[in-house]
This record gives structure tokens, sequence and C-alpha cells, in this order.
């Protein structure tokens, strides 16, 4: 039976106690431990005595007084989901790093759910912030003298060391110009140029821009998409000094990590955007808001991190 009496348990009380009956035979008559009726009448009574109606608003006013407070009604814990949602962090990014940075402080810790809860119950303007669905459309050409993903040592496919890249680009308003996208396989980390145009030479001389400043020990491997952008594969080898391989065509799963920036770019750049309008501020300011967001997958480190002491020379 449930701990608390109800509306229509409190109605048998009223009319057991105008028929006479001791406290204790009501409770057992109820089939109620004799202390719940002694605490139900302690409590709950009125100056003109027991009344059911009275008793029950008088028992949800105090169960209300002593609910916890929610956790975003909290100033300083509100402040910290939107500043999270101002950086475009999910609601699970934002929650896991207050797990990091509140260790010792639980009432400043919460969950993804309580998050998304918040903003559908009480802060919809959010809404925006949280990330939208949408791929860039896949513009496939054909290519010469490929190295296969099949063919790329097992070293990269575990992500088991730094330096393994996946590229693409995301196109924009018209084709008119794009992003190229580079993303480092083992940290999430991000590197993205701005394109004139998608033409090979443009898509080699911006990843040559891109990664020319990383150390030997961060050039490693690129895995490319089959865009006809990278068909100067082989000259992009030779001056980044890396091995080049290509993803199977209609699988973009073998460039995941690639795939999954694309998307968190498109909340930012969506699709339309006119890249001839985007300035290279605009486009290292969200690469860096990007490489300081907190991954599930990293401990809800970010990719900044991760790297920082691999690039602190740079």
């Amino acid at each position: 039976m449930a701990c608390h009496l109800t509306l229509a348990e409190r109605g048998i009380l009223d009319r057991l106690l105008k028929q006479g009956h001791s406290k204790a035979q009501v409770a057992q008559l109820m089939g109620r431990d004799r202390s719940t009726i002694y605490r139900e009448l302690s409590r709950n009574a009125g100056d003109r005595g027991y009344r059911p109606e009275q008793a029950q608003r008088r028992a949800a006013a105090r169960r209300q007084r002593c609910r916890k407070p929610a956790k975003l009604d909290d100033p300083a814990v509100r402040r910290y989901v939107e500043a999270g949602l101002k950086r475009r962090w999910s609601p699970d990014q934002i929650a896991g790093r207050a797990q990091r940075d509140f260790r010792r402080q639980p009432g400043r810790r919460l969950s993804r759910q309580t998050i998304y809860n918040w903003i559908d119950g009480k802060a919809p303007h959010w809404r925006p912030a949280l990330r939208r669905g949408g791929r860039p459309p896949e513009r496939r050409g054909k290519l010469t003298d490929r190295a296969r993903i099949g063919g790329r040592p097992d070293v990269i496919n575990g992500r088991r060391r730094y330096g393994d890249w996946e590229g693409d680009t995301i196109v924009g308003k018209g084709r008119r110009g794009g992003l190229l996208t580079l993303v480092e396989r083992k940290s999430g980390y991000l590197r993205i140029g701005l394109a004139d145009d998608l033409r090979a030479t443009t898509a080699t001389r911006v990843a040559r821009r891109r990664m020319k400043d990383l150390p030997a020990s961060l050039r490693r491997s690129l895995t490319l998409d089959n865009g006809k952008e990278f068909a100067d594969h082989r000259r992009l080898a030779r001056v980044l000094g890396l091995d080049v391989y290509f993803a199977e065509p209609h699988r973009p799963w073998q460039r995941g990590s690639n795939e999954n920036a694309n998307g968190l770019l498109r909340q930012y750049f969506p699709k339309g955007t006119d890249f001839a309008r985007v300035v290279h501020q605009e486009a290292a300011r969200v690469e860096r808001q990007l490489n300081e967001r907190p991954r599930r997958r990293l401990d809800y480190r970010t990719p900044a991190e991760v790297l920082a002491s691999r690039l602190c020379c740079i």
C-alpha cells in the first residue's frame, strides 16, 4: 500500500472517526499502521477538526516544501549550462564536462536528460542551439592511382597513434567555394580551411596551408573522400610527407570522425551557406570552438586538451 494516504482514504478515516471508532480501531479497519493514523491527525487536522479536503491540501503543500529544488533553478548551474549551449555543446557534453569540472560539488552536476527537460519545459528559446541533422551533398568523381582504405595499416584503423587524419569538403551555395575539413582520428582535433572553389589545385593548396605547421609526428596519414577535389592527391602526399588513402564510395562510416565533424560544422554553416561571404576569422572562431568542445570518447576532455602537449610549439 502507498505510504501517503489518498484523498479517498482520508474520507474513510473521517467517516470512521465520526462513527466513534478509536484511532487504533481506524488503523485496523483501514489496514494501516497506528502511527500513520496518529501522524495524519496530528499534522493535518485544522482548527475545526479533521476535514479530508483540507488534510489533502496540507499534505500536498508539505510535500511540495520538502521537494528538492530543480538543479537548473540554481543560477550558477543555469549559467554553466547556458554557457555550454552558447558554445553549441550538446546536453550530453555539458553534463559530462560538469562531471569533470565539479567532482567535489555534486550540487552542480546534472544529467543530460535534466538539461533536455529544462529546454523543453522552461527554456525553449535554447532549442536552436541543439544540433540539427543534415549532411553535405556528396559530389564524387573518378580518381586514379588511389590507395584504397583496405590497405591501410591496423595502427591507423585502431586509432593507436596520433597523426592520422580524415579529410572531406563541405560544398557552399551554388558550389561557389566551400570548406576543407581535416580531423585527427585519435583526438578528434579539427582543422578547417576556406576554399574559393573546389578544384583539385585549390584543395591541395588549402590542405597544405592547414597542415604544413604540424610536426611530423602529427602528419602521418590522410584518408579522403572520393571527390574530384582530391584528384591531386599524389602531390598532396608528397608536399606533406604523409600517406594518402581513400575510403570506399558510399561508405561514409569509414571516415566517421570526419562525417561527425562535418555534421557539427553544419550547426554553424547550414546548407545553403555562401562561403564567399565567410571570412577566415569566422572559420577560425568555429574551429577553435569545436576543438574546445568536450567529447564523450575522450572522457569529456576536449580535442585541444588532448593534443595540447603535441601542439605546444606550433
